[in-house]
């Protein structure tokens, strides 16, 4: 498993603080299914390993990334203000290169198993419109991290739209940042071939 190069890529120039004073959800609230969804699906392809083989691992995890992430939503938030600027087909494109890079960076960094879990904690934040899923990874030898998860109803289903690591770096703020220069340079052509590149070349 490549967990430092997960982190990684994600702790870029941004870095976005969890907003303070969370109300507590019941243990027992919906928005901790797709996270637990989530945590099964990545135990499942790092005990698949290379045996599975990128492929084979991106083939697994593919269903579970389009039940539990809102990939419209996330691609358009990455993107920021500049995405009502793109035609209907370059924002279709985006999104199925946006899953593409998401599923294939999954794939590569969740890629052999020696003994991880995950914890989930039973309590929800409410934050306004969204929840917030607690969850550790814990690595023998290792100090554990911690995955936290931000959370939205989509036609009555919890979904991911964020994930935060070491509880502080958001991996949405890091791809907007990352984004922000690719489309200032060659707007949606330009980062539909970035996102792709990274779906081929998975860090």
């Amino acid at each position: 498993m490549r967990l430092s190069a997960l982190l990684l890529a994600v702790a870029l120039p941004s870095l976005t603080a969890l907003a303070p004073v969370p109300v507590l959800a019941q243990a027992a609230d919906p928005a901790l299914e797709p996270v637990r969804a989530l945590d099964a699906g990545l135990l499942a392809i790092m005990k698949a390993g290379g045996g599975a083989g990128q492929a084979g691992r991106a083939r697994m995890i593919a269903p579970v990334v389009d039940r539990v992430f809102d990939l419209g939503l996330m691609a358009r938030l990455s993107v920021g203000p500049a995405w009502t600027t793109f035609s209907p087909a370059d924002q279709k494109a985006l999104v199925a290169a946006f899953r593409a890079m998401t599923v294939a960076q999954y794939a590569h960094n969740f890629d052999g198993f020696s003994g991880e879990s995950f914890s989930l904690a039973p309590q929800v934040e409410t934050r306004g419109l969204d929840k917030l899923v607690r969850t550790t990874l814990n690595v023998p030898g290792q100090a554990a991290e911690q995955l936290n998860y931000r959370l939205r109803a989509d036609g009555g289903q919890w979904k991911v739209i964020d994930v935060y690591y070491r509880n502080a770096i958001s991996q949405l703020a890091t791809r907007r940042a990352d984004f922000a220069g690719v489309v200032a340079k060659g707007g949606a052509p330009a980062l539909i071939q970035h996102l792709n590149r990274l779906a081929a070349n998975p860090k």
